[in-house]
């Protein structure tokens, strides 16, 4: 391993005792036989045995669709697994729930995909959400014309509105997530084509945003209830949250996710990230059978219907473990416990968020196995916490991946060129202003860039 240059990260200096962190004693030699390959394998070859085996558990309908878009898009398998799970987890909201070990957890979790510039990246997410997305147009129809109805039928200074439901949210601020979650109670989806805007703002001291943000998503992820008070303006209360997080990573930014309170907060410990473990160079000339897509969406669908007949009856249904359920999350749960007391600071405190993690994806996993039947209420059992254990393991181990890819130094040139670029692309409101914040630059300094690092046509001018 090099040595680590000056002006390295000072906060991440747990980074470099994660290639200790997995050596185990043993006692026999059986033991040594039962663990050679975690000793022997590095952590890429891990995560990609670890992948080949949840896809292999995987229903049907599953494995076809993220298949048949590796042969024909050429979409890293992970990725498209990461983007399916986000997608389920944001249909399914509120409306299910799990109380087992004393404690009630939901489904929802945050998905990171990492890899380099010009990776297929957004494809997975758009492909694997294109269900949820047309939902929200049929609705962004509805509100429309429901709106346009209410203006001719009430006074001009009417308090009246309509709620716009939707599923999926981008490029917001956090005042709108936070209104969007309170119109959707029982869920509300960040979808982010590029997350290092929104991580860099909550590295922000300054940044009165991005400290709303990381609240927002630590409070969310334990479904907490955000409670909102303002003199000028409404205030409202959502009793509990459930927001769902899926969002895109260039691997020379990993430095900026543990920089300034990210690590510290917590935040970054929540994240479920995703590596690029497998690789299609081979062109097809074929189009995706349309009955995969349409294998794909049923499920999809039906578990949003069953949501939806909850949530407008106001309603909750708890999926209950069977006994030998129960039993294999207790082993694991305690080994969790046991395991991060010998770790180093960073990897224990991910692992204690595993313990929150683990109860939901079991729910995930049990909604994802019963979509096709609509079997939603069958008891949770032990295979699917077995299938459960490994997902997060794999997710596990694509943390290490994550911490063992961190550069020793960020390309500040690079980082700024990429921020301005995504936030014109992504019609960031505000994005000097924005930027200025992040940066802790001054605007002229800011405009100079943007007159520097984009065309007339994008700058306006």
């Amino acid at each position: 391993m090099s040595e680590k240059k000056k002006g390295a990260e000072n906060s991440t200096n747990d980074l470099a005792t994660n290639q200790t962190e997995d050596k185990k004693e043993f006692s026999t030699l059986t033991e040594i036989e039962q663990n050679i390959d975690e000793i022997i394998i590095e952590d890429s070859q891990k995560a990609l045995n670890q992948l080949e085996s949840i896809l292999l558990s995987l229903p049907s309908e599953l494995q076809e669709f993220i298949n048949e878009n590796f042969k024909h898009k050429r979409i890293p398998k992970g990725f498209m697994f990461s983007s399916i799970l986000f997608a389920y987890s944001n249909a399914s909201g509120l409306a299910f729930y799990t109380h087992v070990l004393n404690y009630t957890n939901y489904a929802n979790l945050y998905f990171a995909i990492i890899s380099d510039r010009g990776d297929t990246k957004s494809e997975p997410m758009n492909i694997a959400t294109l269900p949820l997305k047309k939902y929200d147009d049929r609705s962004y129809y509805d509100f429309r014309s429901d709106t346009q109805k209410l203006r001719e039928s009430v006074n001009n200074d009417s308090n009246l509105e309509v709620k716009r439901k939707q599923l999926l949210l981008q490029n917001a601020t956090i005042e709108s997530a936070i209104y969007s979650h309170y119109n959707n109670p029982y869920s509300i989806g960040i979808y982010i084509d590029e997350l290092m805007g929104l991580i860099a703002k909550m590295a922000d001291n300054n940044s009165n945003q991005g400290a709303e943000w990381r609240v927002f998503f630590l409070q969310g992820n334990t479904n907490s209830h955000i409670d909102i008070s303002r003199k000028t303006t409404d205030s409202f209360r959502i009793e509990q949250s459930y927001p769902t997080l899926l969002g895109a990573i260039q691997t020379e930014f990993i430095p900026k996710l543990f920089s300034n309170g990210n690590l510290e907060s917590g935040f970054i410990d929540r994240i479920l990230f995703t590596n690029k473990l497998t690789k299609n160079t081979l062109l097809s000339g074929e189009n995706l059978n349309p009955i995969v897509y349409e294998n794909y969406k049923l499920g999809l669908i039906n578990l949003l219907d069953q949501r939806f007949r909850l949530e407008r009856a106001s309603e909750k249904e708890r999926i209950v473990y069977s006994n030998e359920a129960e039993k294999e999350l207790m082993i694991y749960a305690q080994d969790l416990i046991l395991r991060k007391e010998k770790l180093p600071k960073i990897l224990k405190a991910y692992t204690s968020k595993m313990e929150i993690n683990i109860h939901k994806m079991i729910l995930l996993i049990h909604l994802i196995k019963n979509a096709k039947t609509s079997t939603f209420n069958n008891p949770i059992n032990k295979q699917t916490v077995k299938l459960s254990i490994l997902i997060i393991e794999f997710y596990y181990t694509n943390f290490k991946l994550t911490l063992e890819q961190k550069p020793d130094k960020i390309n500040e040139n690079e980082f700024r060129k990429e921020l301005i670029t995504r936030a014109s692309k992504n019609n960031v409101n505000n994005a000097q202003t924005v930027i200025t914040s992040i940066l802790k630059i001054s605007k002229g300094q800011v405009s100079k860039l943007f007159k520097k690092y984009l065309s007339p046509d994008e700058t306006g001018n």
